[in-house]
């Protein structure tokens, strides 16, 4: 009753039920004003809600208990936060009234707290988020979010080596082994590198020097040379070696191995590419040379593989693999000349035996460049679509042109017929084409670099090439919502269910035109009356109820109910694509994976899915950017699975408010649960969030407004934006 309170210190409880209009008009102004003022001091006085971000999940959540010592903590928030509020001031734990170090990170929603040392078994620990973490607009916490957790009891079990390589009694082990023990928990790093130790046994327990490096669960000892054939050695992974929780290995653990006899072949090269004395090599080549066994990938560099043109080195990169040895020039070869690769006996094979002597071989690069040259990628990409009105269009080549024939002649813009005036200039390896003016909207351009584009040895492209984009729909006005923008969710005639504790309507209000009784699971958050509301279902309306009656439904709140609803359907019709033509279709009914500029689009197979990806919304630095999505059947967010959630996220300045979703049946948000869906979605024939059952929060920035069904939330979050 948090708001009751609030209320009646402002004077306002006096206003009970014989008063109710009063109330209602003192309850409409708080609204309008924390409304206008967002994430301001009225706002907490009046505990209303606003677009300010929640904490929606935590790890380890609230009142856990039997926490492992060795936790990172974190907490997930419902919208996108600006990271560098997300810090150890804003993000705090504690026992009791001591902090506790550690080193607070962001990423995806969810900020993370690494404790600095291991937590104490059997203590209770609090995790604070303060108002001080905000979102990129500035929106803070409306309160501190404070949750408790008790750790469990310390971790007393020894830990033990359950693996070793080479294993236990090997044999024919390699000389350039690197000796490895992988232990049954995670260790401390610093212990299990000092504790670690290989000796040679065969000459009487000599120490082997090496580097010893830990990852995971494994110890790794480099030895500084070559291991010796035909000889045996011990790995010592001593009691010093300890796991985080400082519990020691019971007894040290020794096992030996040996290595195999010696191997005195050399390595030879069998055949290289180019092959010696080859000519007319291609200018964009990788030169390579293949062994006669596998090579120990160390001594393949750029120091024992070079290519040369004359006394000068080619920069280039080194690479190996298998038996296989490549060198990537930085740089296309140049014409008529002769080059000279070298391998030197710095290359070795694992058992450390170099090559016999250094192997060179040269080949010759054409006397004339005969290549074509080709388009290798545009900009917009074919087929692409709500590009730009202010687009340069560019082309990128295989290699180096003559810029002189790069002109408006040989790379053309039109519409259908009609060339478009511009410039063209060259740089590098890339033409580009900037219009005079601005292109048209929703207008489909026809780009083309011909054949008389030629590279600087005067080859010409082998034929015209040809590519086409589409540009941005109309932008249509901002729609008007009218009163039923009041509402976070509008359940039609047919009411409103929630099936979950944790669903809440922030900064608005729920409605059906409806019976009270047709809304069940929820209580009024100003009034605090209930509805239809159990112990395994609660919702929390942040703003008010208006059903009809009976009470606590009214004749006041059933106006207020049917007026929104009039709205909603006015708003309905005017983002249809009767009202608003000429949406396209950009991944054929499929808007997972799109990053999408503001327009309108319309499902040509009257269906909408967001089910391959998340759906980017990308405004372009545009405040007022308008997206309209028309499907004249369903919309469905999400696939099965707990994997299975997708998002719409806005990026650019991009408003929740702003987007729209024409649904002409029924609405389904990730069914599997979680996701963040964005937008007012107004559909004729019901929405549904999550199903019953699920625990994980899904999250609406937007509305949820059904015309002739009704609406069922699962532990649902809905962001109503101003």
């Amino acid at each position: 009753m948090k708001n009751n309170s609030l209320i009646k210190e402002k004077g306002f409880l006096r206003m009970r039920k014989g008063s109710s209009h009063v109330f209602n008009k003192w309850f409409i102004l708080f609204l309008l004003v924390a409304i206008a003022a967002g994430c301001k001091k009225v706002i907490e006085e009046t505990g209303l809600t606003s677009v300010c971000p929640v904490v929606v999940s935590t790890i380890a959540v609230d009142g856990a208990t039997d926490v492992d010592l060795h936790s990172t903590l974190s907490a997930t928030f419902s919208k996108v936060m600006d990271s560098t509020s997300i810090n150890g001031t804003t993000f705090t734990v504690k026992q009791g009234s001591t902090l506790i170090p550690g080193l607070v990170a962001y990423s995806a929603m969810t900020a993370t707290f690494a404790p600095a040392n291991t937590l104490i078994a059997n203590t209770v620990y609090t995790g604070t988020i303060t108002r001080g973490a905000k979102d990129p607009a500035g929106n803070a916490l409306i309160n501190d979010y404070t949750w408790e957790f008790t750790t469990g009891n310390p971790d007393v079990t020894a830990p033990k080596v359950i693996l070793t390589d080479p294993a236990n009694a090997a044999t024919a082990v390699l000389l350039n082994k690197k000796i490895t023990a992988t232990f049954s928990e995670v260790m401390d790093s610093l212990s299990a590198t000092s504790s670690f130790t290989i000796v040679n046994t065969t000459l009487g327990g000599t120490a082997v020097s090496g580097t010893v490096t830990y990852s995971g669960s494994s110890v790794v000892f480099s030895p500084a040379t070559y291991l010796l054939p035909g000889t045996t050695y011990t790995g010592i992974i001593a009691t010093g070696a300890k796991d985080l929780s400082n519990n020691a290995l019971a007894n040290n653990y020794v096992w030996s191995f040996t290595t195999g006899a010696p191997d005195v072949k050399a390595p030879t090269v069998i055949s290289t590419d180019p092959v010696n004395g080859a000519t007319d090599v291609a200018l964009p080549k990788v030169v390579s040379a293949n062994f006669s066994e596998v090579m120990d990938s160390s001594t393949i560099s750029s120091s024992t593989f070079t290519v040369k043109n004359g006394n000068a080195s080619i920069a280039g990169v080194v690479t190996y693999a298998g038996t296989k040895a490549t060198f990537t020039p930085a740089n296309d070869l140049l014409n008529n000349t002769t080059y000279t690769a070298t391998v030197t006996t710095g290359a070795k094979d694992e058992a450390g035996n170099s090559l016999a002597a250094d192997y060179v071989w040269s080949f010759a690069t054409p006397v004339t460049d005969i290549r074509t040259p080709t388009v290798t990628s545009t900009d917009p990409v074919n087929g692409a679509i709500a590009v730009a009105l202010n687009k340069k269009v560019s082309a990128n080549f295989s290699e180096s042109m003559d810029a002189s024939t790069l002109t408006t002649t040989t790379f053309t813009l039109k519409k259908g017929s009609t060339l478009i005036s511009g410039t063209v200039n060259y740089s590098g390896t890339k033409a580009t084409f900037t219009p005079a003016n601005d292109l048209l909207n929703n207008t489909t351009y026809t780009a083309t670099v011909t054949t008389g584009a030629k590279d600087v040895a005067g080859n010409p492209l082998a034929a015209n090439y040809v590519w086409s984009f589409t540009t941005l729909a109309v932008i249509p006005d901002i729609p008007t919502l009218g009163s039923a923008s009041l509402f976070g969710t509008f359940g039609g005639s047919a009411g409103i269910t929630n099936q979950g504790l944790n669903t809440v309507i922030n900064n608005g209000s729920i409605g059906t035109t409806g019976a009270s009784t047709l809304i069940t699971g929820f209580h009024d958050g100003t009034s605090g009356d209930k509805y239809t509301e159990t112990p395994l279902n609660e919702g929390d309306v942040k703003g008010r109820i208006y059903t009809a009656a009976p009470a606590p439904g009214t004749a006041t709140s059933f106006t207020i109910a049917t007026k929104g609803l009039a709205d909603a359907t006015i708003a309905y019709l005017s983002i249809s694509p009767g009202a608003k033509p000429g949406g396209i279709d950009p991944g054929a009914g499929e808007l997972g994976g799109l990053t999408l500029a503001p327009g309108i689009y319309k499902s040509a197979s009257g269906t909408f899915k967001i089910t391959n990806g998340n759906l980017t919304l990308d405004a372009k630095g545009d405040p007022n950017a308008v997206w309209i999505f028309q499907t004249a059947a369903g919309l469905t967010v999400g696939v099965a699975g707990p994997s299975g959630a997708r998002s719409v996220s806005l990026i650019n300045g991009g408003l929740a408010k702003n987007v729209f979703w024409y649904v002409g049946s029924a609405a389904v948000i990730n069914g599997a649960g979680g996701g963040i869906m964005t937008g007012n979605i107004i559909a004729s024939a019901g929405v549904t969030f999550s199903t019953a059952g699920n625990a994980v929060q899904t999250v609406l920035n937007g509305r949820a407004l059904s015309l002739n069904a009704s609406v069922t939330m699962v532990n649902t979050t809905i962001n109503v934006p101003n």
